[in-house]
């Protein structure tokens, strides 16, 4: 069951991870969200214990293959 963690970032409002289908989905403040696929888990965990997660995400995003959520 994927639990939503809210972070204390300019750029994202939340997180949510699956371990078992290893997907992310991130949600911006500007709005829009994205499931991210193939996350492996410690890459999750970084995120949330980065000093700025929107630097974190935006250094590792192009990584993993996404799609935009509804």
């Amino acid at each position: 069951m994927m639990q939503r963690v809210t972070l204390e970032s300019s750029a994202i409002e939340a997180v949510s991870y699956d371990e078992t289908k290893r997907t992310l989905d991130v949600e911006f403040r500007e709005g829009h969200s994205y499931r991210y696929r193939h996350v492996p888990e410690f890459v999750y965990h970084a995120l949330l214990n980065a000093d700025s997660a929107g630097a974190f995400w935006n250094a590792v995003k192009d990584q993993f293959e996404y799609e935009k959520l509804e």
